[in-house]
């Protein structure tokens, strides 16, 4: 079987240093935008590097989180570059969804050109779930059901159909010889978190996702991993006994980025402050403990060739969106 791996590792990429200074610019009122509902990963990235940031006395005052769902993160997306452009304060979260959704011209009118890219603060390993009571207990058994009568699976995510939670889908079972990307289910909700919630109300028979947004359902017992998309088991005593899909002959292997942009318009003085604040946070043993506690993996990245990093993402997801029929 072809191994299919979209933003993997931090080997990906080396360990870009940050440019300029970041001494003339001094932030007040700080806001980071997440692009979806509450509990999703979205709001996970925002709530947890914008504590880190307050607790390092980076910045001075809680950063206010606001939560602007729609579009599968189109609508911040729209916003921040038609109205806050030149707002010096604000950054938003941003992953492989949101590059997956500007590979696809998926944001009206939009590209990865109108804002500026901040940085990276881990890697957040995809899982493939399903609820604890179902009958379904490995992730064979599930793409063996998808096989057998692909209507009888509905996958949910917290992407738009053809985004990133999509694609791991997709990934996995063009994995396991499924060939007819068209026939596999998805429902699309905004955020991770709502995904779930259809998956506990048995609206759906599965849930694609990333590890952050499905720790804590599986620490309340709501649901099971059936295989987390990672190259080996991931470390830790919370998350080694999740197998990996490749152990279970599946050689599928799909990590999202978690990290940042920022307005187009902010001036080189506050993104650079922004780039070398991630950097700091990052490198804190506060967010090393995040971390651990979440799932994320190791991977680095900030300032100005950061935005090469970006672009490459894009470029390599319109390629696989081709290879299975997304683009034209």
């Amino acid at each position: 079987m072809k191994k299919f791996i979209v933003a993997g590792a931090a080997t990906l990429f080396a360990v870009f240093a940050v440019a300029g200074s970041a001494l003339a610019f001094e932030p007040e009122n700080t806001e980071c935008v997440a692009p979806a509902g509450a509990g999703g990963g979205w709001d996970f990235t925002c709530r947890q590097i914008g504590k880190t940031l307050y607790d390092l006395k980076i910045v001075p005052n809680p950063m206010q989180v606001t939560n602007l769902a729609g579009g599968g993160g189109g609508v911040a997306y729209a916003e921040v570059v038609a109205k806050q452009n030149d707002n010096n304060d604000l950054i938003v979260a941003a992953s492989s969804a949101t590059t997956t959704r500007l590979a696809q011209g998926a944001f009206p009118g939009a590209n990865m050109d109108q804002v500026r890219w901040l940085g990276t603060v881990g890697a957040d390993y995809g899982v493939i779930a399903v609820a604890k009571d179902s009958p379904i207990n490995s992730l064979t058994e599930l793409l063996d059901a998808v096989k057998a009568d692909p209507s009888s699976i509905a996958f949910a995510g917290g992407s738009a159909v053809g985004g990133w939670d999509h694609l791991k889908v997709l990934i996995a079972t063009k994995a396991y010889g499924i060939e007819d990307a068209r026939s596999i289910k998805y429902v699309a909700f905004e955020g991770g978190g709502e995904a779930i919630t259809q998956l506990l109300g048995n609206h759906v028979q599965a849930f694609t996702g990333d590890i952050s947004e499905a720790k804590g359902f599986v620490d309340s017992g709501d649901i099971k991993v059936l295989a987390v998309l990672a190259e080996q088991r991931l470390p830790g005593d919370e998350f080694k006994d999740f197998p990996t899909a490749i152990e279970q002959g599946v050689d599928a292997v799909g990590a999202n980025w978690r990290g940042f942009y920022a307005p187009g318009g902010m001036s080189d003085d506050a993104y650079y402050f922004w780039a070398n604040a991630i950097k700091t946070a990052y490198e804190s043993d506060e967010w090393k403990a995040v971390m651990e506690a979440n799932g994320l993996m190791p991977l680095e990245g900030w300032g100005d060739k950061f935005t090469g990093f970006v672009r490459g993402q894009i470029d390599a997801t319109e390629t696989l969106s081709r290879e299975i029929g997304i683009l034209q």
